[in-house]
């Protein structure tokens, strides 16, 4: 079976770096899915990797793909239905039901422009589900803005006017050394056949962390280490 590292993901010597993120962020998708529903945008949509996934498996019956007008193209076959400037979405005032953001909000300079848009367009109730990244390496540089704390997420979004805000870690410390573990050995300096090697050895190491990991308390409390944030707002 093909992996495709967002929906369809595999736990192999070739992807030990996307490993758990992408697992950790499918998962808070998968839970959020009920809240979604008819008009749903997606919010630097990229190759828009969940699309199929929400029509089959929610209510939304009409997804928009959002995209900054220069994002990177990772798929040249698959475009957004829309682009902006950063400023302002070409949509209407309350024209979406629902609308996610995964591992985006970090790439933005100024967070409330993105977050007072987003409020702006969701219907009165509607759902704002997000993810954004807390242990990883500098991507997409220099556009790689911020790494935040649940706090500072918090209040972007209560200065945005959201309200009903949950936010979760995707991980504590045992995930976090996975993680890094991952990171380190596909994309540090390292010789080929280090790499090699070295992937036979962390790999079940990582799988006892991530395993260890589920048990542990995730409550947000001084000296926790995090992997990253998931959550949802409404309006």
């Amino acid at each position: 079976m093909k992996t495709d590292h967002f929906t369809n993901i595999s736990f192999s010597k070739e992807n030990l770096d996307v490993y758990y993120i992408r697992t950790a962020i499918f998962k808070a998708l998968k839970e959020v899915l009920p809240k979604f529903k008819t008009d749903l945008l997606d919010i630097g949509c990229g190759k828009m990797p969940y699309k199929n996934y929400i029509l089959d498996n929610s209510a939304v019956e009409n997804y928009v793909g959002l995209d900054i007008e220069n994002a990177l193209e990772y798929d040249t076959t698959i475009k957004p239905d829309f682009t902006w400037d950063g400023v302002t979405m070409p949509l209407a005032n309350e024209s979406f039901n629902c609308a996610f953001g995964t591992e985006v909000l970090e790439h933005c300079p100024k967070p409330e422009i993105v977050l007072n848009e987003v409020f702006r367009v969701l219907k009165p109730g509607g759902v704002f589900f997000f993810t954004v990244p807390f242990l990883w390496n500098l991507h997409e540089v220099p556009f790689d803005e911020y790494r935040y704390t649940p706090y500072a997420l918090e209040r972007h979004l209560k200065n945005s006017g959201f309200k009903n805000i949950d936010i979760k870690a995707t991980g504590g410390w045992h995930a976090a050394m996975a993680q890094m573990l991952g990171l380190w050995v596909m994309r540090s300096p390292l010789g080929a056949k280090k790499r090699k090697w070295l992937t036979y050895i962390i790999k079940p190491i990582m799988k006892y962390l991530i395993k260890k990991d589920k048990k542990s308390n995730l409550a947000f409390r001084e000296g926790l280490m995090i992997t990253g944030l998931s959550g949802t707002a409404t309006k």
